[in-house]
């Protein structure tokens, strides 16, 4: 069974004409969708592979809404909004009214009365920003910044746009390995969707089994588990190293960081194993010297500084391509074809 297929169709964050009028989740939307994000992400940047700036969103008004903490997020989202010429306001959860006793509900309606064109969510209850897309503020663009440990589709493409600008290689022709914290990690359920709906064959899934999913079997036919780190990477063509989080240190599902590194830290002797034009990942932050060594964090194969710029081109596509599809639902312009 295709992963998608695990997860109703978010059919809310896409509008009659079949566009993008929010960004919840990869899963349900198709490759032609993912696609479009690239090649969105893709236009902006020039013949010299710098960022450009220009007005899509001028005049409009987003809002950073993270009620979790996030340092290259949260900045890549406000970088990326103002490349696009929007307004942009970064909201202190911590220090708003719903602290005094106020209502999501209520804050998210008094925020959209100030004119909000889009909201950037980040919450750590699954789902928050579907619920808020569905049932608060369905003519405002909801983009889910991450939601627990569901998804955090942005990363997901970013990740994607990386993979296709550095290995100039067809997605179906590729080998990718995951290594680290799967059963946490809404960057790997986002990322394993977003490669089966874009038709890699051969996604290698490697960790301890405390650190696997239920129901992995589930997950189809071009998703492989390995508990043994070489034979996983043995020829791939990209590794994503995970982040292992701190907070499950010591517990019953990981020995030690010692430990994790020993068996899946991800140094140059095990890098040796896969293609030599394999290119290496992490979401950040990382936690050098446990899920992978410095030499190879700061090596000639490390993507890993590309992947924020690449966030920054994803993160302006989603914003200029949802705001656009809500316009379009409104009926304020004409709907764009493709």
């Amino acid at each position: 069974m295709h992963f998608a297929a695990l997860h109703t169709p978010s059919q809310i964050q896409l509008n009659k004409h079949g566009n993008l009028k929010h960004f919840l989740t990869i899963e349900g939307l198709s490759k032609q969708t993912l696609t479009k994000i690239l090649d969105t992400a893709q236009s902006f940047f020039n013949d010299q592979n710098q960022l450009i700036t220009n007005n899509m969103l001028e005049g409009r008004t987003v809002m950073n809404l993270f009620f979790e903490n996030s340092t290259r997020t949260r900045t890549t989202f406000e970088a990326a909004a103002k490349r696009l010429s929007a307004n942009v306001l970064n909201i202190d959860i911590a220090r708003s009214s719903t602290s005094k006793g106020e209502t999501l509900r209520d804050t998210l309606w008094n925020l959209e009365a100030m004119a909000t064109d889009i909201f950037v969510v980040r919450h750590s209850s699954s789902g928050a920003a579907h619920f808020i897309a569905k049932d608060i503020c369905p003519n405002v663009a909801i983009i889910n910044a991450g939601d627990g440990r569901h998804a955090h589709p942005t990363q997901a493409m970013l990740d994607m746009l990386t993979i296709r600008r550095e290995t100039k290689k067809n997605f179906e022709e590729m080998s990718i390995a995951i290594i680290g914290d799967i059963k946490h990690s809404r960057v790997a359920r986002s990322d394993v969707a977003a490669l089966q709906t874009l038709g890699c064959k051969d996604i290698r899934v490697i960790a301890p089994n405390t650190l696997l999913p239920y129901g992995f079997e589930e997950y189809g036919p071009e998703v492989r588990l390995f508990n043994n780190m070489e034979a996983g990477i043995q020829d791939c063509d990209v590794i994503i190293t995970l982040r292992i989080q701190n907070e499950r240190i010591d517990s019953p599902a990981l020995a030690s960081q010692a430990e994790f590194y020993r068996m899946y830290g991800l140094n140059q002797e095990r890098l040796a194993m896969a293609k030599p034009d394999c290119i290496v990942m992490h979401p950040g932050p990382m936690n050098r010297g446990v899920e992978i060594d410095s030499s190879v964090a700061d090596g000639p194969q490390a993507v890993i500084l590309n992947q924020v710029t690449n966030g920054i081109a994803v993160r302006m596509a989603v914003l200029a391509l949802a705001m656009q599809g809500q316009l379009e639902e409104q009926g304020l312009i004409e709907a764009i074809a493709g």
